[in-house]
């Protein structure tokens, strides 16, 4: 089942929906593919995404493509690394000697780390190779440099309240019966 938000006119006539736009709420399923066709990334069979539109909460490209569209509109879009998680920057990968983390911690391939950098910002990377003395990290997002092919289902769109903008968040998710796409 579909919400679709809608809105009165001044003067109470008739009722216009409300299209995507800056500081909305926006709840859509999506479905991120490589150019393979391999599946890396869905909401489906899980809670759909709400997001709030202009605050760069997803991926840029997917937001312009979907300012705009109304509830239940759907979209298949191409998006550059430009417009969703850059190119992959070869001086992100780098070795880090082994007693930088922690004595007790196995570390291996995939693994996840965060750390503080000088400038007091948080930095998350990826562990892909280790030994005893040294461990090649990549600071890369994992899909940064793909081509993404996107199947983007909207649900609902309303106005976010005073607060939801203050706080740069939407409060609450939407419940949404589970949709499929293509």
């Amino acid at each position: 089942m579909l919400h679709n938000l809608t809105s009165e006119t001044p003067g109470g006539g008739e009722e216009i929906r409300v299209k995507i736009g800056k500081d909305r709420v926006v709840c859509i399923d999506y479905t991120i593919r490589l150019s393979t066709g391999q599946v890396v990334e869905t909401s489906i069979g899980q809670e759909a995404l709400t997001y709030l539109q202009g605050r760069r909460q997803i991926v840029p490209g997917v937001e312009q493509a979907c300012d705009g569209l109304e509830p239940g509109a759907s979209l298949e879009i191409v998006v550059s690394p430009a417009e969703a998680y850059g190119d992959r920057d070869p001086a992100g990968v780098f070795v880090v000697p082994r007693a930088a983390f922690p004595a007790d911690e196995t570390i291996g391939p995939g693994m996840l780390f965060s750390a503080h950098r000088p400038d007091g910002k948080n930095l998350t990377f990826r562990v892909v190779e280790a030994n005893d003395e040294l461990v090649l990290v990549d600071t890369n997002h994992p899909l940064a440099g793909e081509t993404l092919h996107i199947s983007v289902l909207v649900h609902e769109v309303r106005n976010a309240s005073a607060e939801e903008i203050y706080a740069g968040r939407p409060f609450a998710s939407v419940h949404v019966e589970p949709q499929y796409l293509a």
